[in-house]
């Protein structure tokens, strides 16, 4: 029998098992300030490797790379009504610039130092950007303007849970202002795909990409997309979205250029985002009952040496070994970068940091003794298969040349394992062939465990049909994911509506 590291299961109570997942990885930590969260050192190293990637992808399409302020008028929010109703009730404010004393010891805001005008801390930056758009754009020879900024980001949320939905989290936002709208939907396909490729590429997050139903657009877009992974437990997490805004935003803050022939237009603009809600995704896909499972392209060390040290003359030649190895190491390239190799010396027993390591997800853990050193070796365990048949740890002894020689390759295999798995999961949890609304209860019964999504048919009803559809699943506790661009021609009718169907989308419950 298999003892795992971690005291909770998947299978006994996914949410504890994240919660431990994050705790035991030293991946982030309560803050004091409900909502938000200290990211650690290794889950912060993650963001940094995402950040990496995705930015030079965000780059490659032409974008360049500014800042905007973190408070931003509540004026420039009122201009766009559907907008500002969207995130009103989320939004943090704030309302003075001074505190003083109360005369009880404590502190309280300056009634005489009240702002003129309201700030919001910000929630995303459509308004301020496009304003900024608006003093930047006069000519078609201004356009396009393809901006990304990375920032933090505040959203008052009530129910919190780490990397997944915090107060204040962090991410990237591309905003886009173009000529003509067949130009700004090209743009938010582009990004769409570019998301699509760096999840499943470099995250290993197989994803289903294709539009939002209306119900779900942002704020004021004309049509959101998004991509769509599927969590060990069966649920949906939307891990980025790409928006086509049309001239809405344009419209309210007088994003105007003159054309080629002279005449005044309205810009079309465009947004897209990825956040470190990301790193929840990788959790609840990769880790496993003894903790993280990291791909290698995201892991801020792919290669951990940890010496087996015993307080023995004999450590000082391990440590020199493990020195030479690591610099063998570094000097490979394993998925198109230097490979990345820790030597941990801290003071800890061989085996309290080997099961650290495993907790983290480094892919590679290389432990050294005397004996390894004697014989030339290293032992190998690779955390994307810890176990033999036998339910023992599978520490492979291995020539340290043949395992130099080997490294990146196995990193790649490592990398295309983990992605292996969990395509297969999400294809064989796709359900298919249900065909009325009996059927949508029946597979989310309660009592059925990670249903896992349905692809139905549907009419695409808007107004208050759609609205029908979005309470009856609402009462399931299920949402409408969104159209997979890759789905089947619709061939039959809508399972909520009864009428003709016109495509497919992806039904299920959702962080």
């Amino acid at each position: 029998m298999i003892k795992h590291a971690l005291p909770v299961s998947r299978e006994a109570d996914f949410a504890a098992w994240y919660q431990t997942v994050i705790t035991e990885a030293d991946m982030a930590e309560e803050s004091g300030v409900r909502g938000c969260m200290v990211i650690r050192p290794w889950g912060y190293g993650i963001w940094e490797r995402m950040q990496r990637l995705l930015d030079d992808r965000i780059k490659a399409t032409g974008h360049e790379n500014c800042y905007f302020p973190l408070f931003i008028p509540l004026s420039y929010f009122e201009k766009e009504a559907e907008h500002v109703d969207g995130f009103a009730k989320e939004m943090a404010v704030v309302t003075h610039h001074r505190l003083i004393a109360d005369g009880k010891g404590g502190l309280v805001p300056d009634p005489a130092a009240r702002l003129e005008e309201p700030l919001v801390v910000r929630p995303t930056s459509e308004t301020v950007i496009g304003t900024a758009f608006a003093r930047w754009v006069q000519s078609w020879r201004d356009l396009p303007v393809l901006i990304n900024q990375w920032a933090n980001v505040v959203r008052w949320e009530m129910r919190t849970r780490m990397f997944l939905r915090t107060a204040e989290f962090l991410w990237q936002e591309g905003h886009t202002a173009h000529a003509s709208e067949a130009e700004a939907r090209e743009e938010t396909l582009r990004m769409l795909e570019v998301y699509r490729e760096f999840a499943e590429d470099c995250v290993a997050l197989p994803v289903i990409a294709g539009e939002k139903p209306e119900n779900e657009r942002f704020p004021g877009a004309v049509a959101t997309y998004s991509i769509e992974a599927m969590m060990q437990d069966g649920k949906a997490l939307q891990a980025g979205t790409s928006h086509f805004l049309g001239t809405n935003f344009s419209k309210a803050q007088n994003i105007t250029f003159q054309n080629a022939e002279g005449q005044v237009e309205l810009a079309h603009t465009t947004s897209w985002g990825v956040s470190t809600r990301m790193i929840g995704g990788l959790i609840m896909v990769h880790g496993d009952d003894d903790g993280l499972r990291v791909p290698p392209r995201v892991a801020p060390w792919q290669i951990v040496i940890v010496p087996m040290l015993r307080d023995q003359p004999e450590d000082a030649a391990i440590v020199d070994y493990c020195k030479a190895l690591r610099a063998e190491l570094g000097a490979l390239t394993a998925l198109g970068e230097p490979v990345r190799a820790l030597l941990d010396l801290k003071a800890v027993k061989a085996a309290t940091k080997r099961w650290g390591w495993v907790k983290k997800g480094a892919p590679i853990v290389i432990e050294v003794g005397g004996r390894d050193v004697a014989g030339g070796n290293v032992s190998v365990i690779r955390r994307d298969r810890l176990y033999r048949e036998d339910g023992k740890l599978d520490s492979a002894v291995v020539a340290k040349g043949d395992f130099v020689r080997d490294a990146a390759a196995m990193l790649a295999e490592i990398q295309q394992v983990l992605y292996a798995d969990a395509k297969a999961r999400l294809d064989a949890n796709i359900v298919r062939d249900v065909t009325d609304f009996a059927g949508v209860e029946a597979f989310f019964a309660e009592g059925v465990k990670n249903p896992g999504f349905l692809e139905v048919q549907w009419s695409k009803p808007t107004g208050a049909a759609l609205e029908k559809v979005v309470e009856r699943l609402k009462a399931l506790k299920l949402t409408l994911r969104n159209v997979p661009a890759d789905a089947a021609p619709a061939d039959g009718v809508c399972v909520f509506t009864g009428d003709a169907a016109v495509e497919r989308v992806i039904v299920g419950r959702a962080y």
